[in-house]
């Protein structure tokens, strides 16, 4: 035991020992001669690394990477010549290697495969290559010590095909439902039917031209910096990532612009109103919300179903490394206890140390030959029962997903009306979650079943492993040792029974190893699913927030438009609403991607760090009684764990801190994206204000009827210059007064809001120094408080004051806005009023009939003040602002109707010569 214990502690002492790896590396049998021969060679080797650990030397003492001249490193032939290993790569050996170099392992020297420790060590692990798998049962039969790196490769696979089918479910909800409203509309025969198909296939041809982008995309990414398709490395897989996540982000927001043409194109061609097209819009933003909404809450489940798998496979995974490491383990034992026996008899001097030597040697030849020759049936076995199983995992595959065409078909064959959306939302996505549940339990399913036949396979080897020792065990003692001792035949009889009574608490002892280190690993995967738990829930709270800012933004900008309806407000948030959900999902995805991939960073150290432990945790419980030497081990054991687990801690610090930076960065682009499609929904909504508020200010002119009546005028008889110049005359002074109430109303306005705001800046000031005072009594701010702490609330203290700031000078805008917008108002009308009263009295002196169409127009005054009134909730403040100058009477005119805007033309000319009046009085002049 102490010897254990000495070998252990010599193992910790490089952190790049990669003592898995010994474990599939072929080894053959070697003698004791041999053996000794290594031995005799481990103080070279720690010369060796004592010189090449002052050189700063950073490859392998063994040679396996030679250096060459440039300082970099190429892969040499390892000690077996029949392999030639690829630097960094998976070592897929036969079962006889490994359970060969088990065979003596407890009496070899770790310094063979010692490596120097240095700062280049994590990038030479991100280019190491590992085995690329496509399905968990791979792995099964996969030698390597990387078993980690492929399973959360095939977690990244699945969270990738997740995505795939998500994508794929959300561009046909959106074909279906804008095919359920084109169909609406022809069937209430507002677009033809030639009309109906071509927009129909139109939309279909430019999301498959869509498709067919994103995937050359990402074949392009797969296939770049892919030397061996075999194979892969940590640090391509990260960038596959990265690329694949740019891509989606993109095809995103190409299907967004897509969809936005989309029905600008189909408004367009059906020539609807721009009420009923704001009204389509918004009813087609929120089906597809509630489309976002299904996608998520279906990611978030399977998401958790993928994690809680990959804990799942680890089990299955540490079951079969148990097996298979039970039978070398076990068979080394027991042939320790015949050396023992052995051992017993040359003390007797019944059998010399050469004939002792020699039996042994026969013995383990004979044994690990039989038992290689097993284990290569085990393993070809294996590897058949898999790509059997695979094979018919692929035709399940195949049936079912012609079953699902067919099913989905037959839905999406169905009619639906307007009305029915939701209910067809539901049908089809309930459906694609039945179709994705059946393929995750058949998988899951084959999953377990591939795992109990191969452990049954290594059930088998582990008995005829035992079935063959023991049979060469009764040739030794029955047979052979007979013949080169002077025992008789009854006491060999005796020394097997012996052995066979010795093996029964070895047993006991190995199956309560198994035990241990098997709980020992559900301790660990528990902290495992934990840590992961909470770190969902954090980033679930980070999303929440992340979401809450945004839509806090979206109001801020629109309460700031004005202007605007309440339908077209209500459609910049929603469409707003959903361009962050479909954003926020996908980051979801790349945040569950990244947590894999620095999980795969992670593996080496963790899985070295655990098998300390669990070395540790064996040796400590199987010697109860220890001496001083085994003392002073165990707690220069325990100190190495500890330094361990902080380097440990110190790398998934930086790793987390890595990836955080990262998908900050990404998040911002995303954001970005958000913006500017935003910035182009809004500029797209208020084009569309302008536009009918001009096409209702040029309706509502009458610039016809008021050149006909001033040809009328100068061409009667009935009005005298005198009359016509004192009405003119009466209606300048008329707009004088009106302009003049406008300035005064507006400079008293404006002076009791400044003065309302003073009010409240010197009351809040009052309150926050009353809130500073009370800190100061409760002491929070004394000096026994630490500078982080004050430097916070300082910090606090300053953003609120510039938040509060920020909020009376908004509500301050907004008071000033609306009570401008209210004398603007008044203002519009007596103007309309006075251009009524003149353009009559003017009609009435001429003889002139007014058109019947002029009533509605004093009519619909109050139609306007109600529009008008409407539009108050929000109000833009660049006009406040340009009130703030000292604008002339004409500036407010030019916010009214076509009528008062041709009145203050008329004001204008008025202040010099109005030069068609002036005609008409000369005229009247001369008569």
């Amino acid at each position: 035991q102490k010897d254990d214990s000495q070998r252990l502690l010599e193992s910790f002492n490089t952190d790049e020992k990669e003592h898995t790896l010994m474990k599939s590396k072929a080894e053959p049998y070697t003698s004791k001669e041999e053996m000794v021969l290594e031995e005799s060679e481990s103080p070279l080797n720690s010369n060796i690394a004592a010189f090449a650990l002052k050189a700063k030397v950073i490859y392998p003492i063994n040679q396996k990477f030679r250096p060459l001249a440039d300082g970099s490193s190429n892969p040499s032939l390892h000690e077996n010549p029949k392999q030639a290993v690829l630097p960094n790569q998976v070592v897929e050996t036969s079962m006889s290697g490994s359970l060969g170099s088990l065979s003596q392992g407890d009496k070899e020297d770790c310094s063979s495969s010692t490596t120097i420790h240095s700062t280049t060590s994590d990038d030479r692990f991100q280019a190491r290559a590992f085995l690329k798998v496509a399905s968990f049962p791979e792995v099964l039969t996969c030698e390597s010590f990387d078993v980690k790196l492929c399973l959360c490769s095939l977690t990244l696979k699945d969270l990738m095909l997740l995505d795939t089918e998500l994508r794929k479910e959300k561009h046909v909800m959106f074909i279906q439902v804008f095919k359920i409203y084109l169909t609406d509309f022809h069937r209430k025969k507002k677009i033809t039917d030639g009309l109906l198909k071509k927009i129909l296939l139109n939309q279909e041809n430019d999301f498959e031209e869509l498709q067919k982008q994103l995937d050359s995309r990402l074949q392009n990414t797969e296939m770049s910096g892919a030397h061996n398709s075999e194979f892969q490395t940590l640090e391509d897989l990260e960038r596959r990532e990265r690329e694949y996540s740019e891509h989606v982000i993109d095809n995103m927001e190409a299907f967004w612009r897509q969809t936005d043409k989309a029905q600008q194109d189909f408004l367009d061609q059906s020539k609807c109103s721009s009420a009923k097209a704001t009204k389509i819009t918004l009813d087609l933003t929120e089906k597809m919300i509630a489309v976002e909404s299904l996608l998520s809450e279906s990611q978030d489940l399977q998401a958790m179903d993928i994690q809680e798998r990959l804990f799942n496979w680890e089990l299955m995974v540490k079951m079969i490394d148990l097996l298979k490491s039970s039978i070398p383990e076990e068979c080394k034992g027991r042939l320790n206890t015949v050396s023992n026996i052995l051992d017993h008899l040359t003390v007797k001097n019944n059998l010399s140390v050469r004939q002792k030597e020699e039996l042994l040697t026969d013995l383990h030849k004979a044994f690990w030959e039989q038992l290689a020759h097993y284990s290569n049936e085990c393993m070809q076995q294996s590897k058949d029962l898999i790509l059997k199983r695979l094979e018919c995992r692929a035709k399940k595959k195949e049936e079912f997903k012609h079953r699902q065409e067919a099913e989905q078909e037959s839905l999406l064959s169905k009619t639906f009306h307007t009305e029915d959306v939701h209910n067809f939302l539901k049908a089809y996505h309930e459906l694609t979650e039945k179709h994705r549940q059946a393929q995750w339990d058949l998988e899951e399913e084959d999953d377990c079943e591939s795992t109990e036949a191969v452990a049954d396979l290594y059930k088998e080897l582990y008995s005829k492993a035992s079935h063959a020792l023991a049979e060469l065990v009764t040739e030794l003692f029955l047979q052979t040792l007979p013949v080169v001792t002077s025992l008789s035949v009854r006491e060999c009889e005796l020394l097997k029974e012996e052995w066979q009574e010795n093996l029964v608490p070895q047993l006991e002892k190995w199956e309560n190893h198994r035990q241990r280190r098997w709980k020992l690993f559900q301790e660990q995967l528990l902290q495992e699913k934990e840590l992961w738990i909470t770190e969902y829930a954090l980033s679930t709270v980070m999303q929440k927030h992340l979401s809450e800012k945004q839509e806090k933004i979206i109001q801020g900008v629109v309460s700031r438009l004005g202007c605007l309806s309440d339908a077209s407000v209500s459609y910049i948030l929603q469409k707003h609403r959903l361009l962050l959900c479909s954003v926020l999902r996908r980051l979801t995805f790349r945040r569950a991607g990244m947590a894999a991939l620095a999980c795969m960073r992670l593996s080496r150290k963790k899985s070295t760090l655990q098998e300390l432990r669990e070395q540790h945790t064996l040796q400590k419980g199987s010697s109860l009684c220890q001496d001083e030497d085994q003392w002073q081990l165990q707690k220069a054991v325990e100190s190495h764990i500890r330094e361990e687990e902080e380097k440990l801690e110190e790398e998934t610090q930086e790793t987390n801190l890595e990836f955080h930076h990262q998908l900050v960065t990404e998040i911002q682009e995303a954001l970005q994206f958000l913006q500017q499609h935003m910035e182009q929904v809004i500029g797209q909504t208020l084009l569309q204000y302008a536009r009918g508020e001009a096409e209702k200010k040029s309706s509502d002119d009458g610039q016809d009827f008021k050149e006909r009546l001033v040809e009328s005028a100068v061409e009667s008889v009935y009005g005298t210059s005198n009359n016509i110049n004192r009405l003119v005359q009466n209606y300048y002074q008329q707009l004088g007064k009106i302009a003049e109430g406008y300035e005064g109303k507006k400079l008293q306005h404006l002076k009791s809001l400044q003065a309302e705001r003073n009010e409240k800046i010197r009351l809040k000031n009052k309150e926050n120094e009353l809130a500073l005072k009370e800190k100061h009594t409760k002491g929070l701010l004394n000096v026994s408080s630490t500078v982080h702490q004050r430097v916070m609330l300082q910090q606090n203290k300053i953003m609120a004051q510039f938040e509060l700031q920020q909020q009376l000078r908004l509500e301050s805008l907004k008071q000033k806005l609306l009570g401008l917008h209210h004398l603007g108002t008044e203002l519009e009308n007596q103007l309309r009023e006075a251009e009524q009263d003149f353009v009559s009295e003017l009609a009435v002196l001429t003889r002139v009939p007014l058109p019947v169409k002029k009533k509605p127009s004093k009519r619909s005054k109050p139609a306007g003040e109600k529009a008008n009134s409407k539009r108050q909730t929000f109000q833009s403040p660049k006009p406040a602002e340009k009130d703030d100058s000292h604008e002339n009477i004409q500036e407010p005119h030019g916010i009214t109707s076509g009528l008062c805007r041709e009145m203050s033309q008329s004001s204008h000319e008025g202040e010099t010569e109005p030069k068609k009046n002036s005609k008409m009085l000369k005229k009247k002049g001369s008569r």
